[in-house]
């Protein structure tokens, strides 16, 4: 069984201090350890690799908070202006934030730097091992049967925010890695102010000593956070997709089943998981609505999924708008080059079906009428648009 402490003691021992923030930040490490330990049935090596990996994270962080003691002047670093991708899992914000990367005028977390943040950039350039480092954990991610057609990653490519947020064991991804619905309550009722501020510190880091391009966030997960994000970032601007519920939930219950599978010590219920993730996206849509419907609301630029997938550059050009930037030719035809290069299906198709994990369909999208309503979201057919859920 993982033992909170222990992970906290490993992380200090590796970074040579003691925690200064295992106060604030012990209670989620504590709800998360104890959920796993009742319910996500991990393998022994997959229940030691969780370990690890949480002990990486927190390694992570204070190396940054070591740096920070070295180097207080990071600590004044600006982050203006901040745009967060968002929208449900699934709804194409990985493809958004792959187009958002054509834009020299946006600065987006790179892969690598996602795996090994420490030392910043801006004292260790180039990066050469930890570019090497994460294109091998790269790979040995995607032997999961099928995970190159679920989800789009290049070790030096964009990667979205769900590290850092790990940092302070606030990410409600770990939901899809694993079995721990008791966490995912938690995390859905706690103040996660603090996990931004980690997240903040960490895009300090990144940035110190180093150009200073607006910041481009991807995470789909921020929708639940939109209240702590501004409290953070209070000039933030969100660009959030929309895509039919009941193909996000088809692909996000096929991906957590995946995820879940390759760790766990008995077979995984896809129909626990299909009931799960109803309960997740019904939860993300209540966050989506409640922001929307608020004064801050207007911070939001909402994004037609079909609408992106079809014709990337006119939608990045009124995304871009939105955001009060032009959008000049050298941009748009990046923009076409990357998406001729990036057809549907060129690293594997990824079927799915929501009867597979015991919903039904109509039931579904009348549960979500609102939200679709709202934001005039049709059904999903076969024809309409193009299939992009690998992103």
């Amino acid at each position: 069984m993982l033992n909170a402490g222990a992970i906290t003691t490993e992380a200090e021992t590796r970074v040579g201090i003691s925690d200064p923030e295992a106060d604030l930040l012990s209670p989620n490490l504590d709800h998360l350890v104890a959920a796993i330990n009742a319910t996500a049935d991990l393998t022994f090596g997959s229940e030691a690799s969780v370990g690890s990996s949480l002990v990486a994270r927190t390694a992570d962080r204070l190396e940054g908070l070591k740096w920070l003691g070295k180097h207080p002047e990071i600590a004044d670093e600006v982050i203006a202006d901040p745009v967060f991708l968002c929208g449900l899992p699934r709804s194409g914000t990985t493809f958004f934030q792959y187009l958002f990367d054509r834009d020299e005028r946006f600065r987006l977390i790179r892969t690598w730097e996602v795996s090994e943040p420490s030392p910043p950039p801006g004292a260790d350039p180039g990066s050469v091992r930890r570019r090497k480092a994460a294109e091998a954990e790269r790979r040995k991610t995607h032997r999961i049967a099928g995970f190159d057609a679920m989800h789009l990653s290049d070790a030096d490519g964009p990667e979205e925010c769900h590290a850092f947020l790990e940092q302070s064991y606030s990410s409600a991804g770990f939901h899809n890695l694993m079995n721990v619905p008791e966490y995912f309550d938690y995390l859905m009722s706690t103040d996660l102010t603090p996990a931004y501020r980690v997240h903040k510190r960490q895009l300090q880091l990144l940035q110190w000593r180093t150009p200073r391009p607006r910041w481009a966030l991807k995470h789909p997960n921020h929708v639940i956070a939109t209240d702590a994000i501004l409290e953070v970032y209070p000039d933030a601007r969100f660009v959030i997709t929309h895509r039919d519920p009941v193909q996000i939930l088809a692909s996000i219950s096929k991906m957590t089943l995946k995820l879940r599978e390759s760790r766990s010590n008995s077979p995984v219920d896809p129909h626990l998981v299909g009931r799960q993730m109803l309960d997740f996206i019904q939860r993300h849509v209540d966050r989506i609505m409640t922001f929307s419907d608020s004064p801050d609301g207007t911070r939001a630029t909402h994004v037609d999924y079909y609408r992106l997938v079809d014709d990337p550059i006119t939608v990045m050009a009124e995304v871009h708008s939105a955001l009060d930037l032009d959008s000049p030719p050298a941009v748009r035809e990046a923009v076409a080059d990357w998406y001729s290069r990036n057809p549907k299906g060129s690293r594997g198709s990824n079927p799915y079906a929501l009867e597979d994990f015991g919903l039904d369909g109509d039931m579904v999208a009348e549960q979500f009428g609102r939200y679709m309503c709202r934001f005039g979201i049709p059904r999903e057919q076969v024809g309409l648009g193009t299939d992009r859920s690998n992103v």
